[in-house]
């Protein structure tokens, strides 16, 4: 898996991005982000049970996300068609506004997030910088959903420049200049 200073790869990947007639699929770019955050997450497979839980709660937060310059791309290697059926078939998906990528196999290979015996994305979340360096990348087993308050704290911490000591939070002290 790539990991904390490696270069996340430039991509263009097709995302399920509306349940609207017409405006269901884009093309979604790393390119599109100059200057932004990538807070980059891949869920296993599409008609799960934890899976959305992460992507409403990554959804709910965007705005806490944008705030801090950063956008939100989640998805699966599951295709856009699949995500599209999935969000029409389950209320709490209608309602998102964040993309949902299909991570096709070659690029989630480069990435790294293919469980070695489930075939399917690992639950993954790569906080990529504005100049496309990983800063932060956590995985956990396929049981276990995410925080995403702590991806937000990670974010946080991250763009403070500083060194931040255990269980840091926002406007608590750092250390000094890292």
């Amino acid at each position: 898996m790539l990991t904390v200073g490696d270069k996340f790869p430039a991509f263009t990947l097709p995302a399920c991005v509306s349940v609207e007639k017409g405006k269901e699929f884009q093309d979604i770019s790393s390119s599109a982000y100059p200057g932004k955050w990538i807070v980059f997450y891949a869920y296993p497979k599409d008609f799960t049970f934890i899976c959305p839980t992460e992507i409403v709660e990554f959804d709910n937060r965007a705005k806490d996300f944008a705030d801090r310059d950063a956008v939100v791309l989640g998805g699966s290697t599951d295709n856009e068609f699949s995500h599209l059926a999935w969000r029409r078939s389950h209320d709490d998906l209608k309602k998102i506004n964040t993309p949902l990528l299909f991570i096709q196999p070659a690029f989630a290979q480069q990435l790294g997030i293919i469980h070695p015996n489930a075939g399917a994305a690992l639950r993954v979340t790569f906080v990529i910088d504005p100049d496309g360096i990983i800063r932060s990348v956590s995985a956990t087993d396929l049981s276990v959903g995410r925080n995403v308050d702590e991806q937000i704290r990670i974010l946080d911490a991250l763009q403070t420049d500083e060194l931040c000591p255990c269980n840091w939070k926002p406007g608590q002290e750092t250390l000094g200049a890292a």
